[in-house]
């Protein structure tokens, strides 16, 4: 390589460098400013929470589909690698014309701001962190392109400063320090600051409680893999919520307003003060696609939700409820469903632990038999009893459904699809159906195209929960096997063959897997 060509290489990863650098004290030190102001303003949170709201549905969709409950993870890490693609373009002009490295820059902290200020339930202060950011940064690149011997920029006069290697790298270094010690060290701040985990650890919950009805013995078959209580750290988890609210519960209230007789401020202490149930109850989110296992059991202890609405005197116009959480969610449930006896609750705990974090702490909504998009508000503190027609919660306004029950469901849980069984030898063919607040009545399994198979069922100790079961099946002989599973509810509906998406009110057909015999 020629020493011109060594030169010009030199300088674009000198420009890389200088664009990455500046990124990440951009980044960093937003992150350092957020634990002054508060977690959902960093820079990276801020647009990832406008990001959430400019997808279109049906990328939403895809990227529950296909990742899960990791589906936040995968939005961070796509919007740092977009950041960093960003930053090595406007490094590269930098070290062209260090004017076109300032406008990139602003440009940058123009879309930080404009994210920061129209997130849902944004705050003006939001936009600190990316200002004091965007400053750090542009004095980084100003410093390093400089140190760097790149063009002047034209109001300077132009032509090219002279470079010091030195001081370039000793400047880079120190911002690659600043990057990382303010990055890690801010989130470690708000951590300390906004964690509300040792708020959590001190709360007791009652203990004289209407009991959830007694397990009964056989509710686990034990067959499948799957237990039937879902632990708190397993229990699926689908919002939009980037950066966990965290809210005391000395500091928290519901308020139940709209049309009411008479607007209602509860604090937690009379939350738990009130009479509290403990209920087993299976959730299950609209996306979870035939088969898919976004859905949990667990047993919920909360103040039933009628009660409270019953004492604020809701008014029989109310046909919709909407509730919201502090990050600007809005979930909208069907009034007369949470009025007509079922166990629908604020719940404040979760498997004999107060709800954790990440699950709504210190209170959320539960409502046997309808999915979490229309009933399950996390960190709930509003409850307004208005009208379908007066207003549109967030997931409706993207197009789902307004109203819908669980959909009839079960699940092949063992054999995996893809796996290998013995020929000649006992398989048992085990998973889990659901159909909450309705009941399952029936399984049944078939083998190819031969007849249906009966499975056996658990116990269980309501409708509202999902139920084991199992079928003893070996297989005759060397091959391919394609497994289907259907469920019949306590009404005698059998669950629908026809094959439909998530959207725009869940899922239906059957749950079909093939197994290698051999």
């Amino acid at each position: 390589m020629s020493q011109e060509r060594r030169r010009v290489a030199g300088r674009y990863g000198a420009g890389a460098l200088i664009g990455l650098l500046s990124a990440g004290v951009a980044l960093g030190v937003g992150e350092a400013v957020a634990a002054l102001v508060r977690p959902p303003a960093a820079p990276v949170i801020a647009v990832g929470n406008r990001f959430v709201l400019l997808t279109p549905e049906s990328v939403k969709r895809w990227a529950i589909r296909n990742f899960g409950t990791n589906d936040k993870h995968v939005l961070l890490t796509g919007i740092y690698v977009a950041v960093a693609v960003f930053a090595v373009v406007v490094g590269l002009l930098a070290v062209r014309r260090v004017a076109f490295g300032v406008v990139g820059v602003a440009l940058f902290g123009a879309i930080g701001c404009w994210a920061a200020l129209t997130a849902r339930a944004s705050r003006p202060s939001d936009v600190v962190p990316t200002l004091v950011g965007t400053g750090a940064a542009l004095a980084v690149l100003l410093f390093l392109t400089r140190a760097s011997g790149s063009p002047r920029s034209a109001t300077s006069g132009g032509g090219v400063a002279a470079a010091d290697r030195r001081l370039f790298l000793q400047g880079s270094a120190a911002a690659a320090g600043l990057a990382a010690l303010s990055g890690f060290g801010g989130r470690a701040a708000q951590h300390a600051r906004f964690d509300v985990t040792a708020a959590r650890a001190a709360v007791r919950l009652p203990q004289s409680v209407d009991p959830a009805p007694s397990v009964p013995s056989g509710v686990d078959l034990g067959k499948s893999g799957v237990p039937w209580q879902t632990p708190n750290s397993k229990f699926y988890r689908i919002d939009t919520s980037l950066s966990v609210p965290q809210i005391d519960p000395k500091n928290w209230s519901l308020r139940i307003h709209g049309m009411v007789d008479k607007e209602l401020l509860l604090t937690y202490d009379q939350l738990t003060a009130r009479p509290l149930i403990e209920r087993w109850i299976t959730l299950c989110c609209v996306s979870n696609y035939v088969g898919g296992g976004l859905v949990s059991n667990a047993r919920f202890l909360g103040a039933r939700l009628a009660d409270v609405l019953r004492e604020a005197g809701v008014h029989a116009a109310s046909d919709q409820l909407v509730m919201r959480s502090p990050d600007g969610m809005t979930i909208g449930a069907p009034t007369a469903v949470v009025m007509d006896g079922r166990d629908a609750m604020i719940a404040v705990g979760m498997n004999g632990e107060p709800l954790p974090v990440e699950h709504g702490f210190p209170a959320r909504i539960v409502v046997p038999g309808l999915y979490g998009y229309v009933s399950a508000c996390k960190w709930v503190v509003d409850i307004e009893a208005t009208t379908y027609a007066a207003q549109q919660a967030y997931w409706v306004q993207g197009g789902w459904a307004a109203k819908t029950d669980i959909k009839l469901q079960s699940r092949i849980d063992t054999p995996r699809g893809g796996s290998t069984v013995a020929v000649g030898r006992p398989v048992a063919l085990a998973g889990v159906a659901w159909d909450q607040h309705v009941g399952v009545s029936a399984v049944e399994v078939q083998v190819n195209e031969g007849a249906w198979l009966p499975a056996r069922l658990a116990s269980v100790p309501s409708t509202d929960t999902w139920r084991q079961w199992v079928v003893a099946w070996t297989p005759p002989a060397a091959g391919s096997y394609r497994l289907r599973v259907r469920a019949t509810d306590a009404a005698g509906n059998v669950q629908t063959n026809q094959t439909r998406d998530v959207y725009p009110d869940g899922a239906t057909g059957l749950h079909t897997v093939t197994v290698r015999a051999r």
